[in-house]
């Protein structure tokens, strides 16, 4: 296990689902977390329950798809924390759901906002520091949609493609340098946004139970596994915790 005494630990999206949960597990492992969401009163909360936990975190409202406030959000947690070990691009949203016609025009560029242009934001503000401090790992929350078409997700797709690509281009562009640049893909998780796709209707996702979800845990414990000099032969890619030999290097239970 990482020893994250003394690391900082940036998650966007981080005031429910899989940001919360990491941002508990990696406090527990020592980190000072720092959490970015819109929504100030639940990362508020969070901060609080952590530091009552005997961890350390700061909260700080962020809208991801807002340069200015991305901007702020890195300034702010090195001012508090004084580094940036891990930036933690989970920020993201699938509704509305969608068929390409049926589909809103403004709120399909919303969600390339939040899902592409935050993961960008984030990466290109964050880097700088870890650069000037001598490394740093960037993981970004990715998906089978990076790779894979589903009907009525196609804002979806294309942004979490995009988002591959970034992780690509930050490896290749920086990995020499001593940043550490991974995408995660979880699998189904559930978070609200399964409520969400189950509403929607469309396509076989939604028809799962949610059963066959996977706890947000379990990807905080994959994020602290990736932190790890053990995962670096998945940098500039995607790791997968859909699979069992992603599982098993996690050290979580096989798929069933």
């Amino acid at each position: 296990m990482t020893n994250f005494a003394n690391k900082t630990a940036l998650i966007t999206g981080a005031s429910k689902g899989i940001g919360a949960a990491t941002a508990r597990h990696l406090a527990e492992l020592g980190a000072h977390v720092v959490l970015a969401a819109r929504s100030e009163g639940a990362i508020n909360d969070l901060a609080t329950s952590i530091s009552d936990s005997g961890g350390t975190a700061t909260a700080i409202t962020t809208d991801v798809g807002d340069r200015a406030s991305v901007e702020a959000m890195v300034s702010k947690a090195v001012d508090v924390a004084g580094r940036i070990d891990l930036l933690l691009n989970n920020a993201g949203l699938i509704d509305p759901v969608a068929r390409l016609v049926d589909s809103d025009p403004d709120a399909w560029g919303h969600v390339v906002d939040v899902n592409l242009k935050g993961v960008y934001y984030g990466m290109r503000f964050a880097i700088p520091h870890m650069l000037s401090q001598g490394g740093g790992t960037v993981i970004n929350i990715s998906s089978g949609a990076a790779t894979n078409a589903l009907e009525g997700w196609s804002h979806y797709c294309a942004t979490k493609a995009a988002v591959l690509s970034l992780t690509k281009m930050g490896h290749k562009e920086y990995g020499d340098q001593g940043i550490r640049v991974i995408g995660l893909s979880p699998g189904t998780v559930a978070t609200d946004m399964q409520v969400q796709i189950k509403a929607s209707g469309i396509n076989p996702v939604s028809q799962m139970d949610p059963s066959a979800h996977i706890p947000p845990e379990w990807v905080a414990q994959t994020v602290a596994y990736l932190m790890s000099p053990d995962a670096d032969e998945y940098r500039g890619t995607d790791f997968s915790i859909k699979t069992n030999e992603g599982r098993v290097a996690v050290g979580l239970p096989p798929v069933s």
